[in-house]
Order: structure tokens, then sequence, then C-alpha cells
């Protein structure tokens, strides 16, 4: 039976995902560094894609680091506090970058949260990410393909390695992923989607 102190554990594990995944480094780190409002940029979105088309390399991988430790810390913290209950902050590390109260919902695109979530859950389905991320990336040119792609191979890595229960959760977030790559998989189809360096 579900009562206040069973029901408290996973509320605020969710909201320690939440909370670390919603931070929006991108737009912190390009208006310390002076280089602007993220949002007014390029596609207007959060990630370390959009950050690159201020022409600032290590800024872009900054973002893109932060974006996927902060995923990993919120799994860490829940490990430490919660344990058990590391795939719930995952799921709330997710929906904070997708999906942050801070910025009206308008987060990011999730891919490098979705590695940093591989790497506190499954090590090595996240080389297995990384693996085809950057792989699908340098085939195509285009940061969409290298990430949706790498994002439909965590829950097919971790069905054949036999996590069922994981390769569910997982396809759960590939889903919401493609989802926030809509725009992009309707300008591939049209062949307009833009490729790495190339301005929007």
């Amino acid at each position: 039976m579900l009562t206040p102190e069973t029901a408290l554990p996973p509320i605020l594990a969710l909201l320690i995902g939440y909370c670390l995944g919603s931070i929006p480094f991108g737009i912190i780190l390009t208006r310390l560094t002076g280089a602007g409002d993220l949002r007014a940029i390029g596609s207007g979105n959060i990630g370390a894609t959009n950050v690159l088309r201020t022409g600032r390399k290590g800024l872009a991988a900054a973002t893109l680091i932060l974006d996927m430790l902060k995923a990993t810390a919120a799994i860490l913290i829940v490990r430490a506090l919660f344990p058990g209950l590391e795939g719930v902050a995952a799921i709330g590390a997710l929906l904070g970058h997708l999906y942050p109260v801070w910025l009206r919902f308008r987060g990011g695109k999730g891919v490098a949260t979705f590695l940093g979530i591989l790497l506190g859950l499954a090590p090595l389905l996240a080389l297995i990410f990384a693996t085809v991320w950057i792989g699908a990336l340098l085939l195509s040119r285009r940061s969409s393909v290298g990430g949706m792609s790498a994002s439909l191979s965590a829950p097919v890595a971790a069905f054949a390695t036999g996590e069922v229960a994981m390769a569910s959760l997982f396809l759960g977030m590939a889903l919401l992923i493609l989802w926030k790559h809509r725009e992009n998989i309707g300008r591939l189809i049209a062949g307009t989607e833009p490729k790495v360096g190339q301005k929007k």
C-alpha cells in the first residue's frame, strides 16, 4: 500500500533528477562568456550543437560535457540517498533537460543528457552510445542523425545484453528524444537539414 513514507523517496529522486537535469548550461555558459542569448542564435536550442553556432568550440564542448554530467550526478546522488531509485532519477533528469520549468518547458533535445544517464546506469551501453553517435555524425555530418541514431542504439543494446527492464526504460527515453527531433526529421526528409558547422 502506498503511504507517505513509501511515496516520498521516489518523489525526491524524481525531483533531484529534474532539478539537476533542468540546469540550462548552454544558456549559462554563453551568457557568462558574452556570447549572447543562446535562444536568439541559430535554432534557438539550448544544447551543444547550437552553442557551436556561436563559433566557440570550447564552449560547445563544455556544454555537452555538463549536460551529460548533470544526469550522471543526479543518478549518483540518488544512488547514495535512495538505492534502487536510480531509474527514477534518470527519468527526472531527462525530463528536466527536455522540459525545464525555468525556460517555460522549452529545453534541449536530450542526447548528451541521455549519454550521462547511460554513464550512470550502464557504462558499457554509454560506450556503445558514444560510438554510434560519433560514427553516425561523421558519416552524415548532421548532428541530429548522430543523436537520434545513438539514442535508438541504447534500447537495442540493452535488449541484446539481456537487460529487458532497462531496454524498456531506454526505449521510452529514445522515443522522447525522437519527438524532440521531429522538426529535424522533417528537414531530413525535405533535404534541408544543415550539416555541422553550417548556419541554420
